[in-house]
């Protein structure tokens, strides 16, 4: 089989660093020759990101700073799952509720993404929020956010230009044009 021919095998396991949001391990694996190498693997419980469009056709998203990227960013509500094996969709309407102060009628899938599959399990699952209610905001103790509303082709347009380029954000607005359109 075309899977069999290429497919690794995980022999070892080395912890390295176990955080509060990440894992790190070193794999020792088995190659599809007999042969072996290590992989460098984060381990990461996941996350749920929303794409909220109001009747009008405005997307809601956040302004924050990126610490690691040294700057602010524009990206779509979203955050980690709180426990392993939490439902995508519970954490997708509680990040659009503590970001936005939203909550939504109408929920769609719109993918799971692989955000670094080179080195990382985490799936980030996108959705599709629509019948927006407004309420209160109430973002985390440690995160400092402004919510940023514009027009939908105006976010499409920050991305084709290159000045969105979060990746989440990225795909939940191109897919989300799909859907709405």
């Amino acid at each position: 089989m075309e899977q069999d021919r290429l497919t690794e095998t995980v022999v070892a396991r080395e912890e390295i660093y176990n955080g509060k949001i990440l894992h790190v391990q070193k794999w020792t694996v088995e190659l599809p020759d007999g042969g072996t190498s290590f992989r460098e693997v984060v381990l990461h419980r996941g996350a749920a990101a929303v794409v909220p469009v109001d009747g009008e056709g405005n997307v809601y998203m956040v302004r924050q700073y990126r610490c690691a990227l040294g700057r602010l960013t524009l990206e779509i509500p979203a955050g980690k799952l709180d426990f392993d094996g939490e439902d995508r969709l519970v954490c997708a309407k509680r990040e659009l509720k503590e970001e936005t102060g939203f909550t939504a009628r109408n929920w769609e899938k719109l993918t799971d993404l692989a955000t670094t599959p080179g080195f990382t399990n985490e799936l980030i699952g996108v959705y599709l929020a629509t019948g927006l209610e407004k309420g209160e905001v109430s973002p985390d103790e440690d995160e400092f956010i402004d919510m940023v509303r514009l027009p939908f082709s105006e976010a499409l347009r920050l991305v084709t230009e290159g000045s969105i380029s979060d990746s989440k954000t990225i795909v939940g607005l191109l897919l989300a044009k799909e859907r709405l359109s």
